[in-house]
């Protein structure tokens, strides 16, 4: 087991942030990026708090750099970064191997990288769609396969899969982001059943609207999700999600109103899941009637 200058063991938690939006292309854009800040800020923070040493993986050098220090210099601990579009082809086994080759252990998968769109499925060229099923569901895949291998091996390790309350029906208007939310509930509760054997937990958070700037990259800040359900707080979110990976519950709704919507969707038709879906998205740009 290596360890630091500290002489600390490198037992890692290894975060991959939100840190892709479509205009989320250089080191002054803003969308997406701003968001990754108070992503790895706020389970970053939580974790080095622990005692614990972090892996941070997003594709912004720059950025990656100030939050490395930022943590370093506030707590003290360990903390690296590997610059990785989690969105490209084999970027997530490339950084499983990188990481590997360094000999640094990783304890805790946080998976929470992931991107939307609030606009008609017409409305969106196919290129963003494509890529938000490659960030959202192959790399959360690839991490969890070729980590989950390493953590089953060694019958021990923990991973949380970021779904949300969007994983609970079809999503009028935002229909790709709903449909990989499923699947990230969907996998995650599978591999929950299937990694225990092996003593390793897998949790799946279903957090409902956030105050970040995820809801502006994805145009849904202004939707009637925002308007009617009390948005929380990055950090409430990210501390409800560590709780809930560190008890090893399989499934987490953060907030009264996510719990709420998972009971009565349980009974209600589809359909008018749906219905309420479309409703609870639209925006004044996402109704527009024109292709």
């Amino acid at each position: 087991m290596s360890k630091n200058k500290n002489g600390k063991k490198e037992n890692f938690y290894i975060s991959s942030p939100s840190w892709y939006s479509p205009d989320c292309t250089g080191s002054n854009s803003e969308g997406g990026c701003s968001e990754a800040i108070s992503n790895i800020i706020e389970t970053g923070s939580i974790t080095v708090k622990k005692g614990e040493n972090v892996i941070l993986v997003a594709r912004n050098e720059e950025k990656l750099i100030k939050i490395r220090k930022y943590l370093m210099e506030k707590y003290n601990n360990f903390t690296c970064f590997y610059v990785k579009d989690l969105s490209a082809p084999n970027a997530a086994k490339e950084l499983f191997d990188e990481i590997t080759a360094d000999g640094r252990k990783v304890d805790y998968l946080i998976n929470n990288a992931g991107f939307g769109d609030n606009h008609k499925y017409l409305h969106t060229d196919f290129e963003t769609h494509e890529k938000m099923v490659k960030l959202n569901v192959l790399a959360l895949m690839e991490l969890c396969y070729y980590f989950g291998r390493v953590m089953c091996n060694r019958g021990n390790g923990k991973i949380l899969n970021v779904a949300s309350v969007a994983a609970f029906c079809g999503g009028p208007y935002m229909s790709v982001y709903y449909a990989t939310k499923a699947f990230v509930l969907s996998i995650s509760e599978a591999l929950a059943e299937e990694f225990g054997e092996f003593g390793v937990k897998v949790t799946c958070l279903c957090p409902g609207p956030t105050i970040s700037n995820f809801a502006d990259a994805a145009d849904s800040g202004k939707s009637n999700m925002f308007r009617y359900l009390k948005p929380s707080t990055s950090k409430e979110v990210a501390e409800a999600g560590y709780k809930a990976m560190m008890k090893g519950k399989p499934l987490h709704y953060h907030g009264f109103n996510v719990k709420a919507m998972a009971f009565l969707t349980r009974f209600s038709p589809r359909f008018i899941n749906t219905k309420f879906a479309k409703f609870m998205n639209n925006t004044d740009s996402a109704n527009k009637h024109n292709l």
